[in-house]
């Protein structure tokens, strides 16, 4: 006979759960505002975010409803079937402006690629809980990771997705050096990287991601082609001053010369609308989350625990990091979208999903040994 312990429910994370909510009504708001002037056909945009919140929150109570500990054992299956979505999107995918990068399931648009990023994530855990000797990790050790990460990189680099590819080489970065590493090991990865930027800008990089890159230094040299979406943004988050234009009076995204204003450059709609007094505050909750997020990792007593809410928060945090600078034209423009704020069913609920296994690990902490 099933029988619920009450623990679950006490160590359940209220304020976590209050600060997911806060972020997504201000994200729905917004994306209210960035498509109102617009005459779309069929659902709205706002509203279809929303269905994507309920189904993200579905997906959230099955994920909490089982010990995360039993992605160690499902890890491999999970990352085999995250592969195989790679190659379907690659080979029968949708082509949008010359990218192949979804799967249309009728219903819905599935870019495999973002939980992708979340079995990295899992798989990852799962391989440093296991090979830990406690003596630091060599090379040797992590080829398999590398191997892991590199397949689909080189996947969604062909489709081509630079922006989500390098996302993987961020998690492997940070969940590497978040383990024990030898200093020859850390001396010689360092190394391989800096070797690796000029061979990669002149025999990887395509002609038009050189041209974001230069257009980073000097928007102004091509303000209407490579410089047009940073010139936009800025001018949106700039025009927004101390306190805004307010709600549905930003200029820039209602006459439509902000590109991008409900997936990527979402924030840039935000931040002209309520100034910088209401991006602060954006920013404060977001920033808030993460650091409750850290809590949940720093507090688990199983390493597993600690390594998957470690590898989770690096992935929300990098994703907002590269968004936010993007906006703010102090990255070049790759195609991030800002988690739990910017349209797109794929990216919220594989957040929703990321955030669930954390509520996870913090309701299991009485059951889990100590490290």
């Amino acid at each position: 006979m099933f029988k619920f312990d009450r623990r679950l429910l006490q160590n359940f994370d209220w304020i976590f759960l209050l600060a997911i909510l806060i972020i997504a009504v201000m994200g729905i708001a917004n994306l209210y505002s960035a498509t109102a002037m617009n005459e779309y056909f069929g659902t709205p945009v706002y509203m279809k975010q929303l269905y994507y919140y309920l189904l993200g929150f579905g997906l959230a109570i099955l994920l909490i409803s089982f010990d995360y500990r039993l992605f160690m054992s499902w890890n491999y299956i999970l990352y085999a079937g995250a592969i195989l979505l790679l190659v379907i999107a690659l080979v029968f995918g949708s082509t949008v402006a010359g990218t192949q990068r979804w799967i249309n399931l009728g219903f819905f648009r599935l870019q495999p690629s973002e939980p992708a990023k979340l079995v990295l994530v899992i798989t990852l855990a799962s391989y440093y809980y296991r090979k830990d000797t406690g003596k630091g990790f060599g090379l040797r050790e992590l080829g398999v990771p590398a191997l892991l990460t590199a397949l689909p990189f080189l996947l969604i680099l062909k489709q081509p997705d630079l922006g989500t590819a390098l996302m993987f080489c961020f998690i492997f970065i940070s969940m590497t050096l978040f383990v024990r590493l030898k200093w020859t090991t850390l001396a010689t990865l360092v190394g391989s990287c800096c070797a690796l930027i000029p061979i990669g800008w002149n025999y990887f990089l395509k002609p038009y991601q050189k041209q974001r890159v230069l257009t980073l230094f000097n928007p102004e040299l091509d303000p209407s082609g490579s410089g047009y979406h940073i010139l936009q943004s800025k001018i949106a988050v700039g025009s927004g001053s101390t306190f805004g234009k307010g709600f549905l009076k930003g200029t820039q995204g209602h006459l439509e010369f902000l590109p991008e204003r409900h997936t990527d450059f979402a924030f840039s709609v935000w931040a002209e609308e309520w100034g910088f007094l209401g991006s602060l505050f954006f920013l404060i909750c977001f920033f808030f989350l993460l650091l409750l997020g850290l809590n949940i990792a720093l507090s688990s007593r199983d390493k597993f625990g600690v390594l998957l809410a470690f590898g989770i928060i690096s992935l929300i945090f990098w994703q907002a990091f590269i968004n936010i600078a993007m906006i703010l034209g102090l990255l070049p423009v790759v195609g991030m979208p800002l988690p739990l704020f910017s349209y797109g069913g794929s990216s919220l609920i594989t957040t929703l999903a990321g955030l669930a296994i954390l509520m996870n690990i913090r309701m299991r902490r009485f059951m889990a040994p100590t490290l």
